[in-house]
């Protein structure tokens, strides 16, 4: 206990500094709101317009994604470096790893999550895509008119 004493007390001392901040800001800020404190700050250029809207829910998506498989390409490097060490043990571990993260990924191409471009959009227009077990319908051939029944 007496080794981590100066721990806890440090984040004692964090705790209390941050609410003590807060409670400082509350207390003794000013309340005076104006039109010109509630527009937005754009550089010191008062905004012309409204601005534009939300992003898409898409955006977030291939954002989250991208993230995501950065952090994996980071633990991959080093397992990289050191992968004769590891043996086999280390094989599975990182093997269930990328499985883990490729699922998801999978899940997101599935539902079609990362397909807003254009090209996806004309593709989509020119042959869309049947899912049954009949004959599915191929956006290239769609193109050259050679199309098997």
């Amino acid at each position: 206990m007496n080794d981590y004493l100066p721990l806890l007390v440090m984040i004692g001392l964090v705790v209390a500094f941050v609410l003590g901040s807060f409670v400082a800001s509350i207390l003794l800020g000013p309340r005076n709101a104006n039109a010109a404190k509630q527009t937005p700050y754009e550089c010191g250029i008062v905004p012309e317009h409204e601005p534009a809207d939300r992003f898409p829910v898409k955006f977030y998506l291939v954002a989250m994604s991208f993230i995501v498989l950065d952090v994996e390409i980071v633990f991959l490097y080093p397992f990289a470096t050191v992968m004769r060490g590891l043996g086999a043990f280390g094989l599975i571990s990182i093997g269930v790893f990328v499985l883990v993260l490729l699922i998801p990924f999978a899940y997101l191409l599935s539902v079609g999550a990362l397909a807003w471009g254009p090209v996806q959009q004309v593709v989509r227009e020119i042959a869309p895509v049947r899912r049954t077990k009949a004959a599915v319908l191929d956006p290239a051939a769609a193109i050259t008119g050679d199309q098997a029944a």
